[in-house]
């Protein structure tokens, strides 16, 4: 997973679709990567279900866990992590394995 450089709304509405309907820029396409250019301040994380303390399930995938570790190993300050959720996906406890990186801020209607 990289972030990268977005240079307008325009931008971001052309970009392609992936087969999971994601947007993103052509592999052969260049842009800056965020962590090669200073890094991230924020990052605002998807999740299925979050706890008070930051435990956070996804997909599945790992991907967030991964990006955040990375993130975490090569910028001289870790970037704040928040979760956004609906009342229904915040719980008391979750599953929390050695390999799970946790959310700083869950913010939630309650």
């Amino acid at each position: 997973m990289e972030m990268v450089k977005l240079y307008s709304m325009e931008d971001w509405e052309n970009l392609p679709l992936t087969s999971w309907k994601i947007k993103q820029p052509k592999l052969k396409e260049q842009r800056e990567n965020a962590l090669d250019t200073g890094g991230l301040d924020l990052i605002i994380l998807p999740g299925v279900a979050f706890t008070k303390d930051g435990k956070r399930i996804g997909h599945g995938g790992g991907y967030y866990d991964k990006y955040l570790k990375e993130c975490r190993e090569k910028q001289k300050k870790s970037p704040v992590t928040v979760a956004l959720c609906f009342n229904q996906q915040y719980l008391e406890n979750l599953p929390y394995e050695s390999h799970d990186e946790k959310v700083d801020i869950v913010l939630c209607k309650e």
